[in-house]
């Protein structure tokens, strides 16, 4: 995600929106369009733990499917051998290959089933190669004394002072069309930041009401890092660890329907980064946690 050419700094891609070349996520056009809970729910049985998925163009990102989908899949494909009474409570996913557009093949196992815990495994196959692992631990809650919430919502401005962040064809990844970020810390990628630390109000363009759909949420934003850079840089996810924290969902409060996505990159040297970060819920309440060690080819 960077400037076009002849994009000038009057035309940020901060709140301050380029006038010249901009196109507001909702106006750009795929030639194939699905939702989210679309690409989850025509899922086809093929056997005993396997599901066939399609995943159209718009759900890109350069060669690959969008990784929050990945993840998704994955768990839908879990899901189907754990019940729904047991909660997520950790999803641990290494993307070993590109995920392209077309039939995709996700198998899920259970590893083990205990008293109060269940691991399962999927993985995503293309052409027979096992693409991306993904591992997921569900927990029904347990009797407990303890009870901690040490994290502190952030200070930032409200989210309807920002503006979305613009997108360029061919430029910014194809899954951004189903999804809007309002930078509210930090400058998009690419912009020569001083810190990498981003703060981000994230939406998708359909309620988020499900499991699968919190896993798709915490890895829509881009690594902190990129925004150091001042000139596109090829970035991939290799592994990424995303803790569950609350299940009762929540799109109302103070800012409907916008999550906050607080990120920040921990350690980078010799092309890998190691982030953080934290998913709040329209009602400021933190609900995921996310870490990822991020490729970052520049």
């Amino acid at each position: 995600m960077g400037r076009p050419p002849d994009h000038t700094p009057d035309g940020c891609l901060g709140p301050g929106a380029c006038r010249r070349c901009a196109i507001h996520f909702s106006d750009i056009a795929m030639n194939t369009s699905t939702a989210f809970s679309a690409v989850l729910a025509q899922a086809q049985p093929l056997d005993e733990g396997a599901l066939q998925f399609h995943v159209t163009e718009d759900w890109t990102q350069g060669r690959t499917a969008f990784g929050g989908l990945q993840g998704a899949m994955a768990l839908t494909a879990m899901r189907r051998l754990v019940p729904a009474t047991v909660p997520l409570r950790v999803l641990q996913t290494t993307f070993i290959g590109p995920v392209p557009p077309g039939a995709v093949v996700v198998r899920a196992r259970v590893l083990r089933t205990g008293k109060s815990v269940t691991h399962a495994q999927a993985q995503i196959e293309v052409d027979g190669a096992v693409a991306c692992l993904v591992v997921g631990v569900f927990g029904s809650a347990r009797e407990s004394s303890l009870q901690l919430e040490r994290a502190t919502y952030p200070q930032l401005p409200a989210v309807d002072t920002l503006r979305d962040m613009p997108l360029f064809p061919g430029m910014t990844p194809n899954f951004l069309t189903h999804c809007a970020m309002r930078w509210a810390l930090s400058t998009p990628p690419f912009t020569g930041a001083s810190d990498a630390h981003s703060g981000i109000y994230i939406r998708l363009d359909e309620p988020a009401t499900s499991e699968a759909h919190l896993v798709a949420i915490t890895d829509i934003i881009p690594t902190p890092a990129l925004s150091l850079l001042k000139k596109p840089t090829p970035a991939s996810s290799l592994t990424w660890t995303l803790e569950l924290l609350r299940h009762d969902i929540a799109e109302t409060g103070p800012a409907p329907g916008w999550w906050l996505m607080d990120a920040e990159v921990t350690y980078g040297a010799g092309g890998y980064i190691s982030q953080t970060a934290l998913l709040w819920d329209a009602q400021r309440r933190p609900v995921a946690l996310s870490r990822q060690t991020v490729t970052v080819f520049g």
